[in-house]
């Protein structure tokens, strides 16, 4: 691999995937800095938009939303190949060759990951679920469920990952030097 300013020589990068369970904590970590994120986020739709209803405009909001996520990954993935939950957990997207990946495969990989989501959220909604609780319910088993099937992938990486070409890395910077 090529010295960048992005991935320093000094830097190892294993092609082992890093172990399920620190992905998941990576996981879990985005999603706690994300909330600050979405909450500035949707205070700036709503006073820009004059929401004066939560019910009112949803659709526009999670649109909305949904594009701030999008800049946020495809950003941080394609200047460095890790977000900041990524960086306090040593992982990094690549592609397959280990390189930094584009902003147009980022972009892809960021769509292809909702599929996280769309098993529990289209039960919910052909069983017609409105329960807080049994949403959440069905999330966390469809994400345990779709975080295991990495166990059927050569390289142990997400079904997503698959498909877009890339793969997440275990990546710890050199310590630093120590002066004589």
């Amino acid at each position: 691999m090529e010295a960048t300013a992005d991935s320093p020589a000094t830097a190892p990068v294993t092609t082992v995937a890093p172990a399920l369970m620190r992905r998941l904590a990576a996981f879990i970590y985005e999603g706690v800095l994300l909330f600050g994120v979405l909450m500035i986020a949707g205070y700036l739709y709503s006073s820009l938009t004059q929401m004066r209803h939560a019910l009112h405009g949803t659709l526009g909001l999670q649109m909305f939303l949904f594009v701030v996520l999008a800049v946020y990954f495809t950003w941080f993935w394609s200047r460095g190949g890790q977000t900041v939950a990524m960086k306090a957990w040593d992982i990094r997207v690549v592609d397959v060759h280990g390189n930094a990946i584009s902003q147009p495969r980022a972009l892809a990989r960021y769509v292809l990951s909702w599929i996280w989501f769309v098993p529990a959220l289209l039960t919910a909604w052909v069983a017609d679920l409105h329960s807080g609780a049994a949403v959440f319910g069905l999330m966390a088993t469809g994400i345990v469920a779709y975080a295991l099937l990495t166990r059927l992938h050569p390289q142990r990486q997400y079904w997503h990952d698959a498909v877009c070409g890339t793969r997440l890395v275990t990546w710890r910077p050199a310590p630093p030097a120590r002066k004589s």
